[in-house]
């Protein structure tokens, strides 16, 4: 019997498919005894499950028919509706995905090729590197901060080249955990406005902001402006439950067309009684859930932060959060984030390494730490086993 050799069958495109970096690091946090900061999961203490499976089961008693059929591929539609009325859009242009990461997924394929420019921040969010690159597009890149991306850099980018789209994270990105203030995303906008660009906005964390209000979208900027450049990615993991895997993306009706062509391609239709559990749990008692989820990673991020400044030797660099779900660290010059990592294991703690968060190399002093699964006290123990680990790397004259 001749044994089949699987890599010769494989095609360029699974060439390109590489396993994520987190998913591959979490294995290792499942080790007994170890507090992970690794994992970009959300708060477990505020999954609805009692409201969940009482909604399930009314639903499957009196509407099992439909929730248990095929649907259409652009979404329930009272839920396309429902998304519709939040941002102030024709339900007509919402297109329902399982997960935010499938919609990433589709535009690769509707708009990358061998060869396309794609245009990310450095960092950024890395679910969104890894889809992208199995079409095996050229990352142009520009670097960002606690503001946004340097628009200076952005300018020079369009100037020398036209991407097949723009792809940000606004508002808590991740993993830099940075907020573009109003008027920068003004200007940002009067940018791709005038290149005629695309803009892909992945909006994850609207929801999760630490003041009064939420700032504007640059798709709603955009749609008050007249322009329709702008692809609007969002989602209900971080406000319901990640496991329902129920997001949508908002676009001209042209462009949304191609990505529900795509997504037929791909697996028909998003669960349907997936989608009908969420507009259930969500039609009524949104703005108390909704503050209660900002209170609840709020408290989270101070912990956090009250513990990096107890903690963290001199020279360590990390980001204060207005929102989302993360702290962004920088090292001291020549401490590999990477070799951290082993001796944080070997101390119970674990975090994600930032070079994995940079299309094109970098970053080998940066990494992501996520505040979201743990109370006060472990966040605590996390920093203080993150510190010894640290402390054990630096040369004695910066202890």
């Amino acid at each position: 019997m001749k044994p089949v050799d699987w890599s010769s069958l494989f095609g360029q495109g699974a060439e390109r498919i590489q396993a994520s970096t987190i998913r591959e690091l979490l294995k290792l946090t499942q080790r007994p005894g170890i507090l992970s900061f690794a994992g970009g999961l959300p708060a477990p203490e505020l999954f609805p499950k009692e409201e969940a499976a009482e909604a399930a089961a009314k639903l499957l008693r009196e509407r099992g028919e439909v929730a248990l059929q095929y649907g259409p591929t652009e979404g329930y539609t009272p839920l396309r509706a429902f998304v519709g009325a939040w941002l102030g859009v024709d339900p007509e242009e919402v297109l329902i995905t399982t997960g935010s990461q499938q919609a990433l997924d589709l535009l690769g394929k509707v708009f990358l090729e061998e060869g396309s420019p794609v245009l990310l921040e450095a960092p950024s969010y890395l679910g969104a590197i890894q889809a992208f690159r199995a079409y095996g597009p050229r990352f142009l890149t520009v670097p960002t901060g606690e503001e946004g991306p340097d628009l200076e850099a952005l300018r020079e980018a369009l100037l020398r080249e036209r991407p097949r789209f723009l792809y940000l994270i606004p508002s808590f990105q991740n993993p830099a955990s940075g907020l573009m203030p109003l008027a920068k995303r003004q200007k940002l906008l009067e940018l791709v406005m005038e290149a005629g660009v695309v803009v892909v906005e992945d909006d994850a964390y609207r929801e999760l902001y630490f003041g009064e209000r939420r700032l504007p979208s640059l798709f709603e900027l955009a749609r008050s402006a007249g322009y329709e450049g702008v692809i609007y990615l969002s989602s209900f993991s971080k406000i319901l439950a990640p496991g329902l895997r129920v997001a949508f993306a908002v676009a001209p009706k042209e462009a949304l067309k191609k990505l529900v062509q795509a997504k037929q391609g791909v697996d028909l239709h998003t669960p349907t009684l997936n989608q009908m559990l969420v507009l259930e749990l969500l039609k009524e008692g949104l703005p108390a859930r909704l503050e209660r989820v900002r209170q609840v990673y709020r408290e989270k991020a101070q912990a956090m932060l009250e513990a990096l400044d107890s903690a963290m030797p001199q020279g360590v660099r990390y980001t204060r959060p207005q929102g989302g779900m993360f702290v962004w660290m920088e090292l001291p010059e020549g401490v590999s984030s990477e070799e951290l990592f082993q001796k944080a294991i070997a101390e119970g703690v674990a975090f994600v390494p930032g070079g994995p968060f940079f299309a094109n190399g970098g970053g080998e002093n940066t990494l992501r730490l996520s505040y979201a699964t743990m109370d006060r006290a472990r966040i605590q123990e996390g920093v203080k086993r993150l510190a010894r680990a640290l402390e054990s790397l630096l040369p004695l004259r910066a202890r």
